[in-house]
Formats: structure tokens, C-alpha cells, sequence
């Protein structure tokens, strides 16, 4: 036990001492889950709510495809985007390997089918009578459609919280895209991995206090919006 309270007692010295390697991860880590996500929101809430609100031709094999995507092994996602990426990939002319960028990318892919299909699911789940009141009451296209999504405002929120939560604390991506490169693309899961492994055990605390508090914070954003 005494290692571990003295891991804490040091990790605490390296937060409030401004150490540059852990604080550059977290910074690192914000940027990346940050960009992910707002693209990931900006495309998957518009397709989660076509995909549970409108019925056409494929649909269930549709959702079929985005539930297995739930289940992607970020390592997997990781080897796509190195792929794509890399200097022989068909995206190697941009240089992208190696970069925050190409985390983010792979971020994305991992976050959108979180957010797509949850979102689809609380659609689904609307009250039926909802759009014939709406209809009656002689709202547009335009009405509905943003009174629906007020209704379920809150799932949504929760579905954006989840994806954030997988990509906050994803290490495959970020190891195989990102290179975990110290000041540069080094993240806190890949960080934590790696100063452990070192036997610093203390760094590895130092990140893994502020993976958990940025965690909290999130979730105690949600509980705030919803009493909002």
C-alpha cells in the first residue's frame, strides 16, 4: 500500500507543478476528443434521426450494419486509418500519420455509429401520436422535426455523452495512428500505458486522476442540462 499512497501523493505534486509532459497529454487528449466529437455529433445526429423517424427500403439491414459498428475494436480502426493514412495508403500525400489529426479521424469512426444508432433508437421510440398532433395542429416539416428532437433532447445528450466517454478513454487509435510521441501526439490513455509500463507509477496516477475528472465533469454537465 505504501506505493501506491506515495503514486498519489506525487501525482498530485506533478498536476500542481505544471509538468509539461503529463499536462501536454491532457491537451493532447481535449483537442482530439473535442474535434472528434463535433464532427461526429454534426454528422451522426442528423443521420440517427432519418435513419429512426423515416421507414424506407433497406432500412434494417441499415441498422443491422451501424449496430456491428457499435462493436468496432478500436485497434481495427486503428489499422484502417494507418492504412488509409500512411505513406502508401491513398491518403499518404497529406502527411496525416503520425498526427493529432489522424487521431481524430480515427476518433470520429468510432464515435459516429454511437451516436448515429442511439440517437435512431430514441426516435424510434417517440410517441406514435406526437406527429398526427403536430399534423393536426397544423405544424410544418420544419415544426415537427425540431419539436421532435426537443423531445428526446435528453437522450441525445446521453447519446453524446457515451461517445464521448469510448472516446475519451479509446488507447488503439491513438497508439497505432498517433505514435504516442511525448509533446506531440502522446494522449492520456496511451500516457497511462506507457509510464506504467516504465514502472512510473506516479505519472501514470497523475494522468488517470485527470482522465476521471474530466469524466465528471462531463456527466456533471449532462445532470446540469437536464435540470436546465
Amino acid at each position: 500500500m505504501d506505493y501506491i499512497v506515495a503514486g498519489l501523493i506525487k501525482a498530485v505534486q506533478l498536476l500542481f507543478s505544471g509538468d509539461a509532459s503529463t499536462w501536454t497529454a491532457v491537451s493532447a487528449t481535449l483537442k482530439i476528443s473535442t474535434c472528434s466529437m463535433l464532427v461526429s455529433i454534426g454528422a451522426g445526429l442528423p443521420c440517427g434521426f432519418v435513419l429512426g423517424y423515416f421507414n424506407f427500403k433497406y432500412k434494417k439491414p441499415l441498422r443491422t450494419v451501424l449496430d456491428t459498428l457499435l462493436a468496432l475494436p478500436t485497434v481495427f480502426i486503428g489499422l484502417v486509418i494507418y492504412a488509409l493514412i500512411s505513406s502508401r495508403g491513398p491518403l499518404g500525400e497529406f502527411n496525416l500519420l503520425f498526427t493529432l489529426t489522424g487521431i481524430a479521424m480515427g476518433q470520429t469512426i468510432l464515435a459516429f455509429p454511437i451516436v448515429t444508432a442511439i440517437t435512431a433508437s430514441i426516435v424510434e421510440n417517440l410517441d406514435p401520436d406526437l406527429k398526427l398532433t403536430l399534423v393536426s395542429l397544423g405544424a410544418g416539416k420544419k415544426n415537427i422535426i425540431a419539436t421532435c428532437l426537443w423531445e428526446v433532447r435528453y437522450g441525445i445528450l446521453a447519446a453524446a455523452v457515451t461517445a464521448y466517454g469510448r472516446v475519451l478513454t479509446e488507447v488503439g487509435i491513438s497508439m497505432m495512428v498517433g505514435g504516442n510521441i511525448k509533446y506531440h501526439t502522446r494522449t492520456i490513455t496511451t500516457a497511462i500505458a506507457l509510464e506504467t509500463n516504465k514502472g512510473l507509477f506516479a505519472d501514470g496516477i497523475a494522468l488517470g486522476l485527470v482522465l476521471i475528472t474530466i469524466a465528471f465533469a462531463v456527466n456533471l454537465s449532462l445532470s446540469f442540462l437536464r435540470r436546465q
